[in-house]
């Protein structure tokens, strides 16, 4: 089921995709923080999964929103390829539907894109989250509330810009955007990794299978990240050994020797000195699968 967007006077720069599970207080702060806080207008898509909380009748009553819907829980792969299908703008943005876009976000996003003149790459904005963690790639241990009833919006939005971040090499997790001509040459995301789990790596794969190597994450795009409120209700696939399966490699092995993951951002990654499928066997071997 598809509800059309109302026009509006401005052209939308990106189709955000938010996939959504009954987690109506968080989805209601999700886009209520992207309709206030971005730079520019956006198309808005969800996928409701089930939406018995009150998110169907929620997302019926918004007239900024186009929506999905299945009666069931299809997952993150089947939720983002059905979105992308009314997608109506140059560029696919994936949101978490738990996360709190920050000011400027889209803005700094847009001048990397026209600071490049070409469609193949895959930028990521930066997480900020409540929890102390180890993830090169998020700002952590910066909590302003795990929860829609303890967040602390105000002193979020006075303080998100003052936490040192570099750029840093990997782009892959949400938010992220990308050329919709390079979502349509990889297919979206792979079905084969329901309900989703590894399947951000592996979508980062079919790109640089596509030849992309401009695989940056922004730090002065920022969200704050309440943290998986849906991943820890659902019971997940062994995305780990698909990957390892389809690739030859493991995920962990791409995100450290292709993509660098979360190192500072030094310029394009280059080709690895050996191959994929020179890797892929030195793995098999010494894996034994």
């Amino acid at each position: 089921m598809q509800q059309a967007m109302q026009a509006t006077d401005k052209k939308p720069l990106f189709s955000i995709l938010i996939p959504t599970w009954n987690n109506l207080p968080y989805l209601k702060i999700c886009v209520e923080s992207i309709l206030k806080n971005s730079t520019f207008s956006h198309q808005l898509i969800l996928h409701i999964n089930e939406g018995t909380d009150g998110t169907l009748d929620w997302v019926k009553s918004q007239p900024n929103l186009t929506y999905t819907f299945s009666q069931e829980n299809i997952g993150i792969c089947h939720a983002l390829n059905q979105m992308a299908a009314v997608a109506n703008t140059d560029y696919i943005c994936y949101f978490n539907d738990d996360m709190y876009a920050l000011p400027n976000w889209d803005k700094v996003l847009k001048n990397e894109i026209e600071s490049l003149g070409h469609e193949k790459f895959f930028l990521s904005a930066t997480m900020i989250e409540p929890f102390e963690g180890k993830n090169q790639c998020v700002i952590t241990g910066k909590d302003f509330g795990d929860n829609p009833t303890d967040f602390k919006e105000t002193e979020l939005l006075q303080n998100f810009e003052t936490f040192p971040k570099n750029d840093w090499n990997g782009a892959s997790w949400p938010p992220n955007v990308v050329h919709k001509k390079m979502w349509d040459a990889v297919g979206g995301y792979s079905i084969e990794f329901s309900p989703g789990l590894y399947s951000d790596p592996d979508f980062s794969m079919k790109l640089w299978k596509q030849g992309v190597r401009y695989f940056k994450g922004l730090s002065a795009s920022r969200v704050y990240h309440f943290g998986s409120k849906s991943l820890k209700r659902i019971k997940m696939n062994d995305g780990r050994t698909t990957f390892k399966k389809k690739w030859g490699i493991t995920p962990g092995f791409f995100d450290k020797h292709f993509l660098k993951k979360g190192k500072i951002w030094t310029g394009i990654l280059e080709n690895e000195k050996k191959s994929l499928a020179y890797w892929a066997n030195k793995m098999r071997v010494a894996l034994g699968f």
